[in-house]
């Protein structure tokens, strides 16, 4: 068989376990794809069109959630006026999503490939609830262990990025957003990116997932991403100690190597990078502004830093 007649027509591989992507490929296939895209001599199990329509459909959901999730947030949560922050950059926000735009299908190459071997039944994924030796209460436990899982990874991913002979290379993009936006969320470079994300793929090859439930979590990480970088600093106050939300997570992006948690404090307590939240201490951006406000430094009006001729004019981070 020629390498060509591998990839169009179907392997012998005997069982899938299909992946959570699966079910977007099959909604694909029924309604778009097989009827309007592809020639019939392409069956929908064959390796290199489930490669280019995962392509496809994974740039598109990942600029869909993106943006999608970054306007809402933007436009209802995101306090506008910390754009008249000193560290506020100028255009920041055009910035941002421009910056996010281009690295997101750089991310996609390899995050595509791990979606494949996914769909070709390379992991623990499983459809039904019944294959689980414990039935639903191994969907509670799958949840947490997965969020535990990924915290855990993320948070020496990034600790690694912060790296002397690291951090100049490929994380110091996103830390050009002192004062991040929900459109900061995603502003990494590519590899930076995959780095960070890369747990979240790791699970399923290494512990059993209900492929809705990974649908589903994978949902939710975006959201995640984007609600840490949205200026919403407000935590319940029993969680404060435990849940590293946009309180936690700007302090990191103001003070450099604290708070590297993804989604709990757990890690940064262990490694003596927790620091308690600037805003819960009355020192926070918001602070900040009120007391150059005060002084007159910066206009009560609406005006923001995106025209403002303070931009850019605050005291360097630790990093610079």
């Amino acid at each position: 068989m020629s390498a060509w007649n591998y990839f169009v027509q179907e392997d012998t591989v005997p069982l899938y376990a299909y992946s959570d992507m699966d079910l977007v490929l099959n909604v694909a296939d029924q309604y778009v794809l097989t009827p309007y895209v592809y020639p019939s001599s392409w069956p929908e199990e064959g390796a290199l069109r489930q490669i280019i329509t995962l392509l496809v459909v994974t740039n598109l959901g990942a600029a869909v959630l993106y943006l999608g999730l970054g306007w809402l947030s933007y436009q209802f949560i995101f306090d506008h006026n910390l754009m008249k922050h000193p560290q506020f950059l100028k255009n920041q926000v055009r910035r941002e999503i421009k910056y996010a735009m281009t690295s997101l299908p750089i991310i996609s190459i390899p995050t595509v490939a791990l979606f494949f071997f996914e769909v070709r039944g390379y992991s623990k994924l499983y459809d039904n609830v019944e294959e689980s030796t414990m039935g639903w209460p191994f969907l509670l436990f799958s949840m947490i262990s997965f969020l535990l899982f990924t915290d855990g990874c993320i948070y020496w991913i990034h600790r690694f990025l912060h790296h002397k002979r690291i951090y100049k290379h490929f994380h110091k993009p996103h830390h050009v957003w002192k004062i991040p936006t929900p459109f900061a969320s995603h502003a990494f470079h590519p590899l930076d990116g995959f780095l960070q994300g890369l747990p979240y793929h790791i699970y399923p090859f290494l512990f059993p997932l209900h492929k809705v439930l990974y649908l589903a979590l994978y949902i939710f990480v975006n959201i995640w991403t984007v609600s840490i970088h949205d200026g919403d600093y407000r935590v319940p106050g029993p969680l404060q100690e435990v849940v590293n939300g946009a309180a936690h997570h700007t302090d990191h992006h103001l003070f450099f190597d604290v708070n590297y948690g993804q989604y709990f404090t757990l890690w940064d307590r262990i490694g003596g990078s927790y620091r308690n939240p600037s805003v819960l201490e009355g020192n926070g951006p918001l602070d900040c502004i009120r007391r150059l406000m005060a002084e007159g430094k910066i206009s009560s009006s609406e005006d923001n830093a995106d025209t403002n001729g303070y931009a850019n004019s605050g005291t360097k981070s630790k990093e610079q």
